[in-house]
């Protein structure tokens, strides 16, 4: 029996070296149409703002207000403490979260469903709920005081809530989820025949794990660390609340200088090193991570 159904024309050579280009089916003016809400929601929402900071930054055509971050020592001294925070997190949530994402990329379902659940539940709860829970365990009559003083682990309460160790730790179960869901997606798409292929040539788990899976996973580890980096360098509520005064970070720093002092020029500045410094770590995350075939396989 012969098959019915018409046969589509062959594409021409030039088709298939447009890459599908939707330029290809659409005029100039139909593009640029289609284009044009979303320049214009680019262009308001982030654009205009960004510039309208970095020019009241510039106030009166000087550098006075940089000129005042590097000569006091105060607000070098919290810039370098929010990158150092925000690195100490991004580690730790990759430390954390990168076994978790391989359990939901190669448990059963069901059990996969309930780590996934584990990993939803938390996006599903505003951050300042889960910064006041945190408040709640960590503060001088909370839960773990209360256990470490009723198994005599220790004489009497300890410190841990306004420290720095408490906000590290408020901050990466915050930020986790943005690190375990693009690896989750990164390893869900790696074939499992690539590590049983390592493994029939002689690999052990060990090996076929870091000569394997892991550079295939570069793309969500990196997709994971830009979005956990970048949001803990402008976290507010969670140091304001957990860290307390003792504690400041940038974000808390810039909103002192607007809703205190209202010396906006000042904290204009100040936003804009924070951006430059996002900007900065990005590109550095991009290079370094960029080195390996993983990456460069799907860019």
């Amino acid at each position: 029996m012969t098959n019915s159904r018409p046969q589509a024309p062959p594409r021409p050579l030039s088709f298939w070296k447009s890459g599908f280009s939707s330029a290809r089916f659409y005029s100039l003016p139909t593009s640029i149409a289609l284009a044009a809400p979303l320049i214009a929601a680019l262009a308001i929402g982030f654009l205009y703002p960004v510039l309208k900071l970095v020019a009241l930054s510039f106030s009166g055509g000087t550098l006075t207000q940089y000129r005042r971050i590097v000569t006091e020592p105060l607000h070098l001294s919290v810039l370098l403490s929010t990158i150092e925070v925000a690195l100490v997190v991004t580690v730790a949530s990759l430390l954390f979260g990168f076994p978790v994402a391989y359990l939901m990329a190669r448990l059963r379902k069901g059990l996969a469903m309930i780590v996934a659940a584990c990993v939803f539940i938390p996006l599903w709860t505003s951050v300042l709920i889960r910064s006041y829970a945190w408040v709640v365990l960590l503060q001088r009559n909370g839960m773990i005081n209360k256990l470490l003083t009723d198994t005599g682990a220790t004489d009497g309460p300890l410190k841990l809530i306004y420290t720095q160790g408490a906000v590290i730790l408020a901050m990466t179960h915050v930020l986790m989820p943005f690190m375990i869901l693009p690896i989750y997606s990164a390893l869900r798409a790696l074939p499992t025949d690539y590590v049983r292929a390592a493994r029939n040539l002689g690999a052990g788990p060990a090996r076929a794990f870091t000569a394997v899976t892991l550079p295939l996973s570069l793309p969500g580890i990196f997709a994971g660390s830009v979005m956990c980096f970048v949001l803990a360098l402008g976290f507010y509520i969670t140091p304001a609340l957990v860290g307390g005064p003792g504690s400041m970070l940038m974000a808390t720093l810039i909103g002192q200088q607007t809703t205190v002092l209202l010396d906006w020029p000042f904290a204009a500045a100040l936003s804009t090193v924070l951006l430059a410094v996002t900007l900065l770590f990005v590109l550095l995350f991009r290079r370094t991570l960029s080195l390996s075939k993983g990456l460069n396989s799907v860019y």
